[in-house]
C-alpha cells in the first residue's frame, strides 16, 4: 500500500540521537544504583550480609530495609492503586519470587554499584514454590467468584447448544508465559530540587508514577515531577509504577545527589511485569454447513500470590463471530511469580491462537473454506449485548484480503502444495479484534504570532507514533505545515497524563486535540474549516499568543472519570458504550513453507487488513502493522519465557537466549487499512491500531502449519520438533 511521503515527525531527532530518554540524563554529581537479588523461589531472608559490598571503593550505600513510615505499599493498579504490583521490596524479609530485590546499591560508579551488588551475600528460609499452572502448590480461583467485577460473559446456554451440536470442535490450547524486552530497559534518574521530586523515567503511566511515589513517600503529588518525552518500547512492561522508583527516591535524599538506575537486561525479566502462560479449552458446535450455534472458551492463565491479575479472553472471543449461545470461565492460577501484566495483544493475542485455530479445525471438519466460513458467521450487532457495533468492516478485511493474497490459488488439501525447492506450502487465514477503550484527556493548545502552534495533551511516545498523529491532525485542520507544530506528551508539567496502552492513545488524545482545535479557531475568530495564517490570526488578537485548554471524556462517560485520571487511577472506560460497542478489527493471511527435510518453518509473506477506523498518521499506522505482524510471527515460532523448576524464576533472561524474529526472519509483510472513519465513536473517527495488528497473526501462521503439514498445533511456539 503506498502512503503519503510524510515523515515522522520525530525521525530526525532519533536518527541523529538528539532525542532524550529517561537514563540519557546525566546531572551533576549523579549517583549510580544497582539491586541485588534473591536467589530463591519463595521463602524469606534470615540475614543478609553487606559488609564486602560496603568495602568497594566509591560505595555510598547498601541499603536492605526501609521503614513503612518512610516507604509505603503503592497498591495495584488493577486494584485501584498504581503500580503494576502491590508488592514492594524492602519492606520486609518476605521473598515472593526469585529475582525480589533484596538489597539496593549506591555508588559514585555504576562499575562499583554492579560491583558491589554482586558481593552482598543472603541467608534465607527457603519455602516450597511453584512456578507452572500444573505445579505442586499452585492453587486456582474462579475469577467472577474471586473478582466478581470481571464477571463471565454468557449468553444463551451454551453447554446445552454446545451438546446438541451436530459437528463439535474440542480442542485445548496452550500459550506460553512471555517477556516484552523492549529496547530500552527498565530506567529512571531521580532528583530532588528542595522539596521537589523529579523523575525522568521512560513510562506509558507518567501519571500514576507520579501519584503512586507521592502516596509512597507521603508528599503532594503538586511536589513531583514525571517527564518522559520519548520510551524506547513499552509493549505493557511500562503501564504503572515500578518498584524502583521508590527506593531510589529515598538514596537520592539521603545522599542529597541526583541517582540513576538502569536496570541489567537478565534482571528486567523479574523486575517488571510479563504475559503470563494460558492454556484454553475452546468448544464450538455447529451444523453441517458451519454455522455456529455454540462456543465455549474456558481459560486459565497466571497470577502471583500477592495479586490477582484478572483475565479477559472471551471479551473478544465472544464477539468475533454471530454465535446465539456463548459462555466460558476464566480461573486465575497463583503462582511464585511476580504479578504478571499487559503485553501487545495482552489477552487478545493467546485468546486469537486458541479460538481461530479451532475455527479453523471446524472449517476442516465441515468442508468448509476457512475465509468462507468465517464470513457466513459475520455480524453487525454484538452478541454479548445485543448493541450494534459502531463500525464493523471485518467482511470486507476478509474479502480484501482473500483477493490480494490470491487465496483462489490454495489447494484446500493439508500437505497437497509444494514449492520448487521441494518445501511444504502452507496458506493459513484468521481474524481478530481489540476493544476500543478511552480515557479522559486535557489537552493544552496555544498559537504564536510566530505561526507555531503547541500541543500539550495525554499521551506517552512509546514509538507507536503518537506524535505524528497529533501534529497531522492539527496541521490538516488548520492548513499549517507539520514542522510549524510542536507536541508535548509524557509530561506531568502539561497534562495529568493518564496511562496510554491498549491501542486507546490516538483514541483518547485526538478527539482532546480536536476539541482543542475548535476552541482555538473560535478565540482567533476563523470560523470552524478552512486555513488559517496563524501568525495573522494572533497578531489580530492583540497579543503574543492564544492560549486554550479543553478537557474530553469518552461516549457516556461521567465528568468524574477526569477527576479519577487527575489522581492518576486507571479511568478508560469500554468496549462497551451507551448506544454501541466498539472494536478494531484485522484478518490475517500467512503463507509458510518447511522444509523437507530440516523441518525449518519460515514465513515467506503475510498480508495484514485492518478496520480501525480513519487512519490517522498513514506512515506510523505502516510502521504499526509491520510491527504487529512481525510480533504475531514471533510469538507463533519463537517467543517462551521459561521457568527454572529448580530455583523459581526464569531461565532464559537474555537476548541471547530469549528467542524471537530477526531481520531474517522476516520477508515480505503486506498491509492495507479500510480507513472508514468511526463517527460514533468520535468526532475524528478513530479507533486503536498497535494492538490489533498482531491479534490473530499467530493462529494464521498455526493455521498454515496444518494446511502444509495436516498436524494441528494447539501449542505455542512451533517448533522443529513439532513438525517433523
Amino acid at each position: 500500500m503506498k502512503t503519503p511521503d510524510l515523515r515522522r515527525v520525530d525521525a530526525h531527532e532519533k536518527v541523529t540521537g538528539s532525542a532524550r530518554y529517561g537514563a540519557d540524563r546525566v546531572p551533576a554529581d549523579l549517583a549510580y544504583a544497582m539491586f541485588a537479588v534473591a536467589t530463591i523461589g519463595r521463602g524469606r531472608t534470615v540475614a543478609i550480609d553487606t559488609a564486602a559490598a560496603e568495602a568497594v571503593p566509591g560505595v555510598r550505600l547498601v541499603l536492605t530495609r526501609f521503614n513503612e513510615d518512610e516507604l509505603r505499599g503503592p497498591g495495584f493498579l488493577m486494584g485501584g492503586g498504581f503500580a503494576f504490583q502491590s508488592l514492594q521490596p524492602l519492606l520486609s524479609d518476605v521473598v515472593a519470587y526469585r529475582g525480589q530485590p533484596i538489597a539496593l546499591v549506591v555508588a559514585d560508579t555504576l562499575v562499583a554499584a554492579t560491583e558491589a551488588a554482586e558481593l552482598v551475600r543472603a541467608r534465607y528460609e527457603a519455602e516450597p514454590f511453584a512456578v507452572g499452572l500444573d505445579d505442586e502448590g499452585a492453587t486456582s480461583v474462579v475469577q467472577e467468584e474471586a473478582l466478581p467485577w470481571f464477571p463471565d460473559i454468557k449468553v444463551g446456554d451454551a453447554e446445552s447448544a454446545y451438546a446438541a451440536s451436530p459437528v463439535q470442535i474440542d480442542e485445548t490450547y496452550l500459550h506460553p508465559a512471555q517477556h516484552q524486552v523492549p529496547m530500552e530497559l527498565i530506567s529512571s534518574v531521580v532528583e530532588w530540587q528542595g522539596d521537589r521530586l523529579v523523575v525522568h523515567e521512560g513510562t506509558q503511566n507518567a501519571g500514576a508514577l507520579r501519584h503512586g511515589v507521592a502516596t509512597q513517600l507521603n508528599l503532594d503529588p503538586a511536589d513531583v515531577e514525571v517527564i518522559s518525552p520519548y520510551i524506547g518500547g513499552g509493549f505493557g512492561s511500562r503501564n504503572a509504577l515500578q518498584p524502583h522508583i521508590g527506593p531510589l527516591a529515598l538514596a537520592a535524599r539521603r545522599l542529597m545527589r541526583p541517582v540513576k538506575l538502569v536496570v541489567p537486561r537478565p534482571q528486567t525479566f523479574h523486575a517488571g511485569s510479563f504475559r503470563p502462560v494460558s492454556r484454553h479449552r475452546i468448544r464450538l458446535g455447529a451444523d453441517p454447513s458451519g454455522r455456529l450455534l455454540a462456543a465455549l472458551h474456558d481459560a486459565e492463565h497466571q497470577t502471583s500470590r500477592h495479586d490477582l491479575y484478572p483475565a479477559m479472553f472471551t471479551e473478544m472471543t465472544s464477539r468475533l463471530y454471530a454465535v446465539p449461545n456463548f459462555g466460558g470461565r476464566q480461573r486465575l492460577v497463583q503462582t511464585d511469580v511476580q504479578t504478571p501484566g499487559f503485553m501487545r495483544a495482552p489477552m487478545e493475542g493467546p485468546a486469537s491462537f486458541a479460538f481461530e485455530s479451532a475455527i479453523d479445525a471446524l472449517a476442516y471438519a465441515t468442508g468448509q473454506d476457512p475465509v468462507e466460513l468465517r464470513l457466513a458467521n459475520d455480524t453487525a450487532t454484538d452478541p454479548v449485548t445485543g448493541l450494534p457495533f459502531s463500525s464493523r468492516h471485518l467482511a470486507q478485511c476478509l474479502t480484501r484480503g482473500a483477493e490480494r493474497f490470491g487465496w483462489d490459488k490454495r489447494d484446500p488439501r493439508p500437505g497437497s502444495m509444494r514449492a520448487a525447492d521441494g518445501s511444504f506450502v502452507g496458506l493459513g487465514v484468521a481474524v481478530g479484534a481489540h476493544p476500543v477503550l478511552v480515557a479522559p484527556a486535557v489537552a493544552r493548545m496555544s498559537a504564536a504570532a510566530d505561526g507555531r502552534v503547541t500541543v500539550g495533551v495525554d499521551g506517552h511516545e512509546m514509538g507507536q507514533g503518537i506524535r505524528s498523529a497529533i501534529a497531522l491532525l492539527v496541521a490538516e485542520d488548520l492548513g499549517v505545515p507539520v514542522r510549524d507544530v510542536v507536541v508535548q506528551v509524557g509530561d506531568t508539567r502539561i497534562a495529568p497524563q493518564h496511562l496510554t496502552a491498549g491501542a486507546w492513545g490516538t483514541a483518547t488524545a485526538l478527539p482532546a486535540v480536536h476539541k482543542a482545535l475548535r476552541e482555538l479557531r473560535k478565540q482567533l475568530g476563523t470560523g470552524d474549516t478552512g486555513t488559517v495564517d496563524v501568525a495573522a490570526a494572533v497578531r489580530a488578537t492583540g497579543g503574543g499568543a492564544t492560549e486554550v485548554e479543553v478537557t474530553s471524556v469518552g461516549p457516556g462517560q461521567p465528568p468524574e472519570m477526569l477527576d479519577r485520571s487527575r489522581a492518576g487511577l486507571f479511568s478508560a472506560a469500554g468496549p462497551v458504550f451507551p448506544d454501541f460497542t466498539a472494536f478494531s478489527w484485522v484478518a490475517h493471511f500467512v503463507e509458510v513453507r518447511i522444509e523437507a527435510t530440516t523441518r525449518r518453518i519460515s514465513v515467506p509473506r503475510a498480508l495484514c487488513v485492518v478496520d480501525c477506523g480513519r487512519v490517522a498518521s498513514p506512515v506510523t499506522a505502516a510502521s504499526q502493522v509491520r510491527g504487529g505482524v512481525t510480533w504475531g510471527i514471533s510469538q507463533a515460532l519463537r517467543e517462551s519465557s521459561e521457568v527454572d523448576p529448580r530455583f523459581g524464576g526464569f531461565l532464559n533472561t537474555t537476548l541471547e537466549e530469549y528467542p524471537f524474529v530477526v531481520n531474517s526472519d522476516i520477508q515480505e509483510i503486506d498491509f492495507d487499512f479500510i480507513d472508514e472513519p468511526d463517527l460514533l465513536l468520535n468526532d475524528v473517527g478513530v479507533k486503536g491500531l498497535g494492538e490489533v495488528t498482531m491479534i490473530g497473526a499467530a493462529a494464521a501462521v498455526a493455521n498454515a502449519v496444518f494446511h502444509a503439514t495436516g498436524q494441528r498445533q494447539n501449542r505455542l511456539p512451533i517448533r522443529i520438533e513439532h513438525v517433523m
